[in-house]
């Protein structure tokens, strides 16, 4: 999913001149871990930063001791009011749809207050193929879950036996795809912005496999 969005993070951390990503909201962080092996082909001095309103410190510490360019913190961040001292790209994956406008304002006009490139990525979209396709993530989840690490027994039960988790998931992606920002609603929030015009916007979707990705790029001009 993450492949065809390389070039653009890759890009980000250029033309911001730094090797270091901030990443907010990040959860369980799993999806990183490829990402993070892919980049560092490129950007050998790679450094992640996992950051979250509610840190997941296990999973946390279970992706730094997959690589150990890996870092993380235990207090809270907020993606609305970032410490000034957190410098790097900052980045969220498939995470904007869960705030309102005036909170989704608040986390790039944050970015563009402390002179923080931005990059935004979502994997669904407000359309009918995106909707449709969350009705078939049960199918995914039954096939996916036995190479889930690290294993719980749980996880097998509730999927398996009482299949609360692929409805759940299913669920969870019909109303992400319902809620998420299209390319025009993304721009409106960056033209709404106190100083987005010190900034180069880049705000596009690219193919992944059989889906999209919609992203955001905030670099400060030079």
């Amino acid at each position: 999913m993450y492949k065809p969005i390389l070039p653009i993070i890759e890009k980000g951390l250029r033309k911001s001149k730094t090797s270091q990503i901030i990443d907010l909201g990040s959860g369980g962080g799993g999806g990183l871990i490829w990402l993070n092996s892919e980049l560092k082909k490129n950007i050998t001095d790679l450094k992640i930063i996992l950051t979250d309103l509610y840190p997941n410190i296990s999973a946390f510490k279970f992706i730094k001791e997959k690589a150990d360019n890996f870092e993380y913190l235990e207090k809270p961040i907020d993606a609305r009011n970032v410490p000034e001292g957190l410098k790097g790209l900052r980045t969220q994956f498939l995470s904007l749809h869960h705030f309102k406008p005036k909170d989704a304002k608040l986390i790039l006009q944050n970015a563009i207050d402390t002179n923080n490139s931005i990059a935004i990525f979502e994997g669904q979209e407000r359309s009918v193929p995106s909707i449709l396709a969350m009705l078939f993530s049960p199918i995914s989840v039954l096939l996916v879950t036995p190479l889930i690490r690290p294993f719980k027994i749980g996880r097998i039960i509730f999927t398996y036996l009482i299949p609360i988790v692929p409805l759940f998931v299913m669920w969870d992606g019909i109303v992400s795809s319902l809620r998420t920002y299209s390319i025009k609603e993304m721009h409106g929030l960056v033209e709404s912005l106190n100083g987005s015009e010190n900034f180069n916007w880049e705000i596009d979707k690219v193919k992944s496999g059989p889906g999209i990705v919609l992203y955001l790029l905030g670099t400060r001009k030079e």
